[in-house]
Order: C-alpha cells, then sequence, then structure tokens
C-alpha cells in the first residue's frame, strides 16, 4: 500500500508520531510492528472540542482548537497545529500544557486546511 506525502503515523507500541515528507511503497514500521495511520476526523464528538477553527487575519491565519476552546491540561492536551497551504506547503506549531490550543501562521495564502494532533483523541482536520 504504501505511505503517501503528508500522512501522520503513530506507533502503537511506544508512542513516536511521523510525518511523512516522501511517500514511498513500503510499510512503515516502528517497534518491530507497522505504525496505524492517524485518521483525520473532522466531526466532533463529546464534550471537547478537536475541529481546528480557521480565521483569515491580516498577517496570514489564527487557528484555534474548537469552537469552544479545548483542554490543555499535563494529562489532556493539543500536542500540535498544522496549516496545509493551497500548494501543499506546510506549517506546524507545537503546543505545551497550559498554553492556550491556538496557533497564529504568518504567511502569505488564499486558503489553508488546518489539522491538529490531541494527546488522547487523535488528529482532526479543519
Amino acid at each position: 500500500m504504501g505511505a503517501k506525502k503528508l500522512q501522520v503515523y503513530k506507533c502503537e507500541a511506544c508512542g513516536n508520531i511521523v510525518e511523512v515528507l516522501h511517500g514511498g511503497d513500503g510499510d512503515l514500521v516502528c517497534c518491530g510492528e507497522n505504525m496505524k495511520l492517524l485518521e483525520e476526523r473532522s466531526v466532533d464528538e463529546g464534550k471537547e472540542k478537536h475541529v481546528p477553527v480557521v480565521e483569515k487575519t491580516d498577517q496570514g491565519f489564527r487557528v484555534k482548537v474548537g469552537d469552544v476552546p479545548h483542554p490543555m491540561e499535563d494529562k489532556h492536551f493539543i500536542e500540535w497545529i498544522e496549516v496545509i497551504d493551497e500548494q501543499g506547503k506546510a506549517y506546524r506549531q507545537f503546543l505545551t500544557p497550559g498554553q492556550a490550543p491556538e496557533a497564529v501562521f504568518c504567511i502569505d495564502a488564499q486558503k489553508v486546511t488546518a489539522r491538529e494532533h490531541c494527546n488522547i483523541h487523535g488528529m482532526w482536520k479543519s
């Protein structure tokens, strides 16, 4: 089957997460096991909100996680927010517990797709 550019995979054994920079025909393996492709969900379920909300600004784009801010606690938080522009360029901001679940990307693009990764609930996209 092979991996495709910008897909994100996770090792179920150790928790490593990788993003594909160049796709190939082989399987991605970590800890002796095939890594799991993270599916990009786009419809919120439950009380925590995960779908990224994208706002165009004068300087670029602001991405907030959820229309109600996602928790940013030590055991449950957004690890990173990424935007991908119409030309396929990817930009990522890493977050830590205690920070706001949002990021600003000062880029010159007309439109972006945003995605984020929650350490408990996986990957979500706008």
